[in-house]
């Protein structure tokens, strides 16, 4: 495919690896403020063969090259034969598309697979133009949409200034709700319980302290200090949460043995151990900003353990290395009284097809509405002593 008229000699095309584009290219528009959108974990899901047509999720990333083939713009792209692992949900949508007699999948999806973590997902070289070259790869993934025959593209946690951008193209607007724990400054954790409520302040250390009681250690673990068996133990984990919440797990030991390989610094492993036997664990990566929480287990019952290990030793993780803030993953209202505030999300959609278009359109509508509202709802009952937070 050709790009960008306006831009002589700019070439966009569509690879089926990563590795087509290499990783210095790559990170070249990637950025480092997000570890989600490196080569080395997106490398990882594909060499893994977590990512394959296989699976259901066929990397179609697109490239924009200039004369000298150097790498002006990337997008991670997959075509999706399925809705699962994307945590933006339109199942509903395929439902009624497909009896009105179309036919759904496949579909193009721009996302970090298995992660709802918001990022750019428009990759562009900082030398470039941004808007110029952001044009191009719209017109560009319009284009693959023809090209595959497909009934859809959705561009999943976006950055807002992107969502925008695509409003302005015609894509639908979607928004999602997620907690995100935000750092005022805290020199340790009690600087952030001084602005909760004391009720709430009390529950905190009341969870915390029961934890103390057990009879468990608690490790936090990054870089060097990650041990083999500590990702021997967060597989066992992570296979058990999938097998009793989802039913499959999407992630392979392999992926995580590349993960440690490649990433360990951009990792925080929380592990709970009970006489040295690992029996719990958090994983979570660094950004430049932010810590992500991504995906826990736990083997037995401990009461308030979930709450210490993804929430409460994060928030100190955090305050100790001067980051911004904590997003702890999809879902979970829980996490307000826990410090966590709502926050946006953004996704994107382009749908060809003008009647579904509209009925998309009419359905986004009323659910933006909602979400103002429940957001609303939810901020004039946050438990610090001072709601503008």
């Amino acid at each position: 495919m050709r790009a960008g008229r306006e831009q002589v000699g700019a070439e966009l095309k569509l690879v089926q690896s990563i590795a087509e584009i290499g990783k210095a290219a790559w990170d070249a528009c990637a950025g480092t403020d997000n570890p989600f959108l490196s080569y080395d974990f997106l490398h990882a899901l594909e060499e893994a063969g977590t990512v394959t047509a296989r699976t259901g999720w066929l990397p179609q990333h697109v490239v924009i090259t200039d004369d000298s083939k150097a790498v002006l713009a990337a997008v991670p792209l997959y075509l999706k034969g399925h809705s699962q692992g994307e945590y933006v949900f339109d199942h509903g949508w395929a439902h009624v598309f497909e009896r009105a007699g179309g036919q759904y999948y496949p579909k193009l999806i721009s996302a970090v697979p298995f992660t709802p973590v918001s990022g750019p997902r428009l990759l562009i070289h900082p030398d470039q133009n941004r808007s110029h070259v952001r044009d191009l790869l719209v017109a560009g993934l319009q284009e693959a949409v023809s090209a595959h025959d497909v009934s859809s593209l959705h561009l999943n946690f976006l950055p807002e200034e992107d969502w925008h951008a695509l409003g302005d193209h015609g894509f639908l607007q979607r928004l999602g709700l997620q907690y995100h724990w935000h750092n005022h400054g805290y020199q340790g954790f009690d600087d952030f319980l001084a602005d909760l409520a004391s009720r709430k302040r009390k529950a905190i250390r009341k969870e915390r302290r029961e934890v103390s009681e057990l009879d468990i250690t608690i490790r936090q673990a990054t870089g060097d200090d990650i041990r083999p068996s500590d990702w021997d133990a967060f597989y066992q984990f992570y296979i058990d949460t999938s097998d009793r919440k989802w039913g499959s797990a999407y992630l392979n030991r392999e992926f995580f043995q590349l993960l440690g390989e490649r990433m360990a610094d951009q990792v925080l492993l929380v592990i709970a151990e009970q006489d040295g036997r690992p029996v719990a664990g958090a994983l979570n990566l660094i950004g430049s900003d932010t810590l992500f929480g991504r995906n826990w287990g736990c083997i037995a019952d401990f009461k308030f353990l979930h709450f210490e290990i993804c929430y409460y030793q994060a928030i100190d993780f955090a305050i100790a290395r001067g980051l911004k803030r904590v997003e702890a993953g999809a879902q979970g209202p829980h996490k307000i009284q826990r410090g966590y505030v709502p926050t946006y999300t953004h996704s994107a959609h382009f749908i060809p097809h003008q009647g579904f278009h509209q009925a998309v359109e009419s359905f986004l509508a009323a659910e933006r509405r909602e979400m103002a509202a429940e957001k609303g709802y939810i901020e004039d009952n946050l438990p610090f002593r001072q709601v503008d937070r």
